[in-house]
């Protein structure tokens, strides 16, 4: 026998509050009417009354939780082969790395953002495989498709500013490496994540969406930041805070190029969602857009299917809470 929810015994905990409330109910009724009057005067007032029929519904009521609590436990024995498909689609999600994911124009900052939306995002997933890649001047596989979502979201937390060393954004760079990562010769069931705030510095990003069009793949594009821009904080070697500036020594502001990820989405069939602080997009899109996509059969396996056999210790709670509504603690005169 296996139980399929042993969470739940923790609940044999309030039963044995109730055991211990009514032994103490019933002592303190004993002790109130021992003060009240002598034993026969009680004996002769309480003569419609039987104690032991009260303990008898007490102990129905205390056995009836018991067999409730060991339903929701589910316990399961006896089992049967059956064949179980997993369909899903193949998701990269490509994340900018560069210095301009800094700027805390989204709190706590763009990169801090987006790994805490690909931690909610990730809790969707059934079925999918997943990848990451990491790119800002070039682009890098941080992560192979899989669905050990788990070690997805490792390499995740892992994300920072130094993971390229090559600096600046190429955007192209991020779709060329997704197009290798993907199965070649399928031209569908293939999704691209696109996380930046889209400032092409490198590549022609038309000419890579272009190919992977051709690839079948649906890129979906987040735009992290604004339009109106903002300021790139960093740590000096003193500790102190600055902000990033040009070769001429001009303070760089990173702006959110939306025109350019929106013609990216257009082109290859996907959609495009600008990032806020409380409301990411990835859910968004995941719900309405990506999750109705085709999704194919990556695999075909038999599994035990255990037999469900919470209806018994079910059934014997009902029986007994009928039993102690039909037992009475008064006797009959």
């Amino acid at each position: 026998m296996r139980w399929a929810a042993f969470g739940y015994v923790n609940l044999i905990w309030l039963i044995l509050g109730l055991v211990l409330f009514y032994l103490w109910a019933n002592q303190r009724r004993k002790k109130a009417l021992e003060k009240f009057a002598d034993k026969q005067l009680i004996s002769i007032l309480t003569k419609t009354f039987n104690p032991k029929l009260l303990y008898v519904k007490q102990i129905i009521l205390v056995s009836s939780l018991v067999f409730l609590v060991v339903a929701l436990m589910r316990p399961q024995w006896g089992f049967r082969w059956q064949e179980v498909k997993r369909k899903g689609l193949d998701i990269m999600v490509a994340v900018d790395v560069s210095k301009s994911m800094l700027a805390e124009d989204i709190k706590p900052s763009r990169l801090e953002r987006t790994k805490l939306a690909l931690e909610d995002f990730v809790k969707q997933l059934s079925g999918d495989r997943i990848g990451l890649i990491a790119f800002s001047g070039t682009a890098f596989v941080q992560c192979p498709l899989t669905v050990d979502y788990n070690g997805f979201l490792l390499s995740v937390r892992d994300l920072n500013v130094n993971t390229i060393p090559r600096g600046g954004t190429s955007l192209a760079s991020a779709i060329y490496r997704a197009i290798e990562s993907f199965q070649s010769g399928v031209k569908k069931y293939k999704v691209l994540i696109l996380i930046t705030d889209g400032e092409a510095h490198e590549g022609d990003t038309m000419k890579a969406a272009e190919l992977a069009k051709k690839e079948g793949i649906k890129i979906f594009c987040i735009g992290i930041g604004t339009p109106e821009g903002e300021l790139i904080p960093l740590v000096d070697e003193k500790g102190n805070q600055v902000f990033l500036k040009d070769r001429t020594g001009a303070v760089v502001k990173t702006r959110l190029d939306e025109e350019t990820l929106q013609k990216i989405a257009l082109l290859t069939g996907g959609s495009y969602v600008r990032a806020q602080s409380k409301e990411f997009g990835l859910d968004l899109l995941y719900s309405q857009r990506i999750f109705q996509l085709e999704k194919r059969q990556l695999e075909t396996k038999m599994a035990k299917q255990y037999e469900e056999r919470f209806q018994i210790p079910l059934l014997c709670a009902w029986i007994l809470l009928a039993l102690e509504w039909l037992v009475t603690s008064r006797r009959k005169v």
